[in-house]
């Protein structure tokens, strides 16, 4: 440990986040602040899981004033952020939630999660697909997300954390200004402004609520470091549901 750090964090298992670089490794180096112990009956595997998406999934639905009741969307819903906002809304006593996604399978793995309506890509899921979202969580954007927009209710709120899928088309914006007379919002978020002990604060809960057997940490699979190629070719092919984990 540095200098003027505790010592009793010596032979601890934490989770810990090291910046935009730096943990694909078999050491690291993390500011003290930026780094949380373990449950005892939470693996490494799981905390990483949760670890950063977890925080992204909790103040997404809480910058988009998700309340009881309302319809929720999850674009993207296969990875990491997506399992953990599908599993808060549903807890969160959404009136239901609906999730897009690629395959049958991956939708019947996030039903066991909480989803409440499978839709693909496009936002087709059959005759009784909600027409209309309160709330939208996306990690995709991409050239459908204007689809989505359009799906909004009257005041529902479309708070995007993520562009996997690529930016949007270049009219969007007119297409925002469109739905102007249903009062929509629309938001880009990143934990990034959430000050560090209040993320700590909701990992640290997180944590615990995995351990008891609540929230479930989706690991797809562990790999050694020295398969990190093998690891982002699958995230490339789109065969990952939730998190690849990199153990050393």
């Amino acid at each position: 440990v540095g200098e003027g750090v505790d010592a009793g964090w010596i032979g601890r298992r934490v989770w810990a986040f090291t910046g935009l670089s730096g943990g694909y490794a078999e050491q690291a180096v993390a500011a003290v602040e930026d780094v949380l112990p373990l449950p005892d009956g939470l693996t490494g595997a799981a905390a990483v899981a949760l670890g950063g998406s977890g925080v992204v999934a909790h103040f997404a639905l809480d910058r988009a004033r998700f309340a009881p009741g309302e319809t929720v969307l999850v674009r993207g819903a296969a990875g990491s952020i997506g399992i953990t906002a599908v599993q808060l809304a549903a807890s969160g006593g959404a009136g239901a939630v609906a999730v897009t996604t690629s395959s049958a399978e991956r939708g019947a793995l996030l039903r066991d999660l909480g989803a409440s309506h499978v839709l693909d890509r496009s936002g087709e899921g059959g005759p009784d697909a909600p027409a209309g979202f309160d709330v939208v969580i996306d990690v995709v954007a991409g050239a459908e997300l204007p689809l989505f927009l359009d799906r909004l209710n009257s005041n529902g709120r479309y708070v995007a954390v993520g562009v996997v899928g690529g930016p949007p088309p270049a009219d969007f914006g007119m297409r925002l200004m469109g739905a102007f007379r249903k009062s929509v919002s629309y938001a880009v978020f990143s934990s990034d402004t959430v000050p560090g002990p209040v993320r700590q604060a909701v990992r640290s809960s997180q944590f615990a609520d995995a351990e008891r057997g609540g929230l479930r940490a989706v690991v797809h699979e562990v790999l050694p470091l020295d398969q990190a190629v093998r690891a982002h070719r699958a995230m490339d092919e789109g065969t990952v549901f939730g998190r690849v984990v990199l153990a050393p």
